[in-house]
């Protein structure tokens, strides 16, 4: 893995420019870029058909300066230490760009899920929960669902741990359904967000996102809510993709059409309202006014940053542009709006969920996105405010600023113990 691919490389890379904008102490910034803490456990399961199967499975705590951990578990193939790390960095700062109280974590087992029955999968979630007892908590470590995780699997979270700690502890794990705690408005969190950012990236830039022509990289949850909710605002979807392939339509395509398409096929590929099917790098490097990267990290390097073509970037996925690539799309004055506010819809909507837990108390949907969108609107004007002040090459470094003086001023704060 290179520089330009390992996440964990790009995140402190992304520490490091910030910090030449902050009068925070080169010792300090050095913590920040490292995890407190990662467990690396080895889960062992009885299949189906009586074999046993070892899991590598990870949790890293990065920061806990401004509250307890939170952050997703993923299940995937491609999970590494690295990443688990990175992911848990980029929590952290996504957590104090909007302000909400809560440091950063990430989880996730290696496997492919589609592999495995679901009697299978909840073994092993229940299995991954037991070892992650000590560490989670209501005040401790808040997990969520990620990649290839949902509402099933953090149910098993939660009945695992009350089970085992023999109390009712909701708040313990958010992303639930809702008649196990969870909260309105939480399913359809990042892909609003990321929507929300990019309304007032066009704002700001003088334009209306109701006249922009989307491309979206990613059929999943975040994904096709985004396309839904911009094309909700007026805009028209031209192109969207999962890992199979994308599509094509001039005049646009129906989000919701192309996703009940992808439910019942499992892919976007053959959708009948396209007028062409072209390929992932293809969504990402046509010439549309947003582009929204929904997928997985990395998706848009160095050289085929050079290709993009898209005016306003909202980063749906976790780091899917990587430093160099960024660079690139900087000198070419392209608008990125970085993962760490515009996908914060999650953890915001998540954090929601924690604190009705914590009162045994229900907000109406209507609320919650009310709120969301007083958080992210506020985010993105600290952003804007820090961008100009500092003459800052991009919106990523502005969030990084703000982000990195929150943490560090929490730190400083708090004192250092011992």
């Amino acid at each position: 893995m290179g520089t330009d691919t390992n996440p964990f490389n790009s995140l402190q890379e992304q520490i490091d420019e910030a910090a030449v904008y902050l009068d925070v102490g080169d010792d300090v910034i050095e913590r920040l870029k490292h995890p407190e803490r990662v467990l690396e456990t080895n889960l062992t399961i009885e299949r189906d058909d009586g074999e046993l199967e070892r899991f590598k499975a990870f949790r890293s705590q990065f920061n806990g300066d401004r509250g307890p951990y939170k952050g997703g578990i993923r299940y995937h193939p491609g999970v590494t230490r690295d990443e688990v790390k990175a992911l848990s960095g980029w929590m952290v700062y996504k957590c104090a760009t909007v302000g909400i109280p809560y440091g950063g974590g990430k989880g996730g087992i290696v496997i492919d899920p589609d592999e495995y029955s679901e009697t299978e999968l909840e073994r092993l979630t229940r299995a991954f929960a037991t070892e992650l007892r000590p560490l989670i908590g209501e005040d401790r470590d808040i997990p969520a669902p990620d990649v290839n995780t949902g509402q099933r699997e953090m149910n098993w979270i939660k009945d695992t741990y009350e089970t085992l700690e023999n109390t009712t502890a909701p708040g313990v794990i958010t992303g639930k359904a809702i008649d196990s705690g969870g909260s309105e408005g939480r399913v359809e969190a990042t892909g609003r967000s990321t929507v929300i950012a990019a309304r007032e990236a066009f704002d700001y830039l003088g334009e209306d996102v109701s006249d922009a022509t989307v491309a979206v990289q990613g059929y999943g949850n975040a994904g096709w809510i985004a396309a839904k909710l911009v094309a909700e605002m007026g805009a028209t979807v031209v192109a969207a993709s999962d890992s199979s392939g994308g599509v094509y339509a001039e005049d646009g395509l129906d989000p919701v059409a192309v996703k009940d398409h992808k439910r019942e096929t499992g892919s976007v590929v053959g959708f009948e309202g396209a007028d062409e099917e072209i390929t992932n790098e293809d969504v990402l490097t046509l010439d549309v006014d947003l582009l929204i990267p929904a997928a997985l990290e990395n998706a848009i390097d160095e050289e085929l940053a050079h290709d993009v073509k898209a005016d306003v970037i909202s980063e749906a996925a976790n780091g899917p542009i990587t430093p160099n690539g960024d660079a690139v799309l900087a000198e070419k004055d392209v608008y990125v709006i970085p993962d760490i506010l515009a996908n914060a819809g999650g953890v915001t909507v998540s954090y929601f969920e924690w604190v009705q837990n914590r009162q045994r108390f229900h907000w109406s949907e209507e609320r919650v996105n009310d709120e969301l969108e007083t958080i992210i609107v506020d985010a993105f004007d600290a952003l804007t405010d820090t961008y100009e002040e500092n003459d800052l090459a991009s919106f990523r470094t502005a969030a990084y600023v703000v982000a990195i003086q929150r943490v560090a001023d929490a730190y400083e704060q708090a004192g250092s113990f011992p």
